[in-house]
């Protein structure tokens, strides 16, 4: 009774979004992890998926329980080929007959459009994960082209933003010296294959390093005066767009300025121990907040103001069995329950943008479950653009949504 309850007021909320916005949300991509005992099956996974407009779900492995219960959803996946599997995919046959079991056999019902090659390998400074990582991204993208798969999925590897030496100011931006030796070949074999960088870019560790001299407005998108960059002369009023455009230059110094960037992973923590200064619920709410009407613009970085965000949103849930700080196990937009993890209130200009130019229509409220991110160990992808048409739409979601979303939860539906 409880499920059928639970499916009942989701699918009323999405009814009443897609017949009054079908326009209003447009590719959020989010991250699903699963260290954690107290999870939902897959199936009980979907319309939580569907009820934040979500089209776009990446896995840390390629859990055939979660391919298999998304098949003919629509939702396109990127699964992941962990750490421990590098060395194993230098050989041909077995880089063949992971693709076969863990891609080709969920094709074309489940959407898999890209598999990552190991999470943050460059970060560890172990020889051996480095020395297999170009390898095995070979290896896979061979065994795509083999059984006629790398048109319709890309090969990819995500990095942490200690990759690069230099951050700031942007223009600035430079990878490590002793990684330029590996990570050129990698974006060689990126440009080659028209597959996108990776990286996993968190305001919140800079803060957290120094919140005495780290503006909190900055790093959180709130009103502030900003920085301008010394040589480039471009402003900045948040520290996520300095640190993607750190590595749009990063690249540019070797030589791929053209290669796209994603996001893979950002965010911030709703709770944290002691010593993680600015871990709060007020804060997630205000950076996610403030990062989802940011992406709603279609809004690009001061160096690539017409490049559209490609950002990946941690996680889907709070995984309670996440080694390390609190932080980690707080980063999910829902409680394993199905309740929102906390609300986020968007008081959005909604904007409709074609090309680089945004038109802005109206204004409403919509209290949904929020984004929340985690540190550096996922990989996400998320793209939300916003179209509300007519006043008179706009006022009936406003005051529906909230009712619909409120029923949905206040009863405390488990799984």
């Amino acid at each position: 009774m409880e499920h059928s309850r639970f499916y009942y007021y989701v699918s009323l909320i999405l009814f009443v979004s897609g017949l009054f916005f079908p326009d209003m949300v447009g590719s959020i991509g989010i991250n699903y992890g699963q260290i954690a005992n107290n999870l939902p099956t897959p199936d009980n996974v979907i319309p939580l998926v569907k009820s934040i407009g979500a089209t776009k779900v990446k896995l840390y492995d390629a859990d055939p329980r979660v391919l298999k219960a998304f098949a003919n959803t629509g939702v396109e996946f990127i699964v992941g080929l962990g750490n421990e599997y590098l060395s194993k995919m230098r050989d041909p046959d077995k880089a063949q007959v992971w693709v076969k079991a863990n891609v080709q056999a969920y094709l074309p019902a489940t959407k898999i459009t890209c598999i990552t090659i190991g999470n943050e390998i460059l970060s560890f400074n172990d020889s051996s994960l480095t020395d297999n990582l170009l390898p095995a991204m070979q290896g896979i993208h061979t065994a795509l082209v083999n059984l006629g798969l790398d048109k319709q999925v890309s090969v990819t590897t995500a990095h942490s933003l200690s990759v690069l030496e230099v951050s700031y100011p942007p223009s600035a931006g430079s990878f490590r010296k002793d990684l330029v030796g590996c990570i050129t070949p990698i974006l060689n074999f990126h440009a080659k294959t028209n597959s996108p960088f990776l990286i996993n870019a968190y305001p919140f560790f800079a803060f957290k390093s120094n919140p005495k001299q780290v503006s909190l407005d900055f790093v959180l998108f709130q009103p502030n005066q900003g920085v301008v960059d010394p040589k480039s002369n471009l402003h900045y009023d948040n520290m996520l767009f300095a640190q993607i455009d750190a590595v749009y230059s990063a690249l540019a110094s070797l030589g791929y300025s053209k290669l796209p960037v994603h996001i893979s992973e950002t965010g911030w923590p709703s709770k944290g121990d002691e010593d993680e200064v600015g871990a709060t619920l007020e804060n997630a709410k205000k950076y996610n907040g403030n990062l989802l009407k940011t992406i709603c613009q279609r809004k690009g970085t001061p160096m690539r103001p017409n490049t559209d965000l490609n950002i990946y949103v941690f996680a889907l849930f709070n995984e309670n069995m996440k080694p390390g700080p609190t932080s980690e196990r707080n980063y999910g937009l829902f409680k394993p329950d199905g309740s929102p993890a906390y609300s986020l209130g968007i008081n959005g200009t909604s904007l409709i943008s074609t090309n680089s130019t945004a038109t802005t229509t109206t204004t409403t409220t919509i209290t949904t479950p929020a984004p929340q991110s985690q540190q550096s160990s996922s990989t996400g992808y998320l793209s939300i653009s916003v179209a509300v048409k007519g006043r008179f739409c706009s006022r009936l979601y406003q005051l529906l949504f909230p009712l619909l979303l409120w029923s949905c939860f206040s009863s405390r539906l488990a799984f």
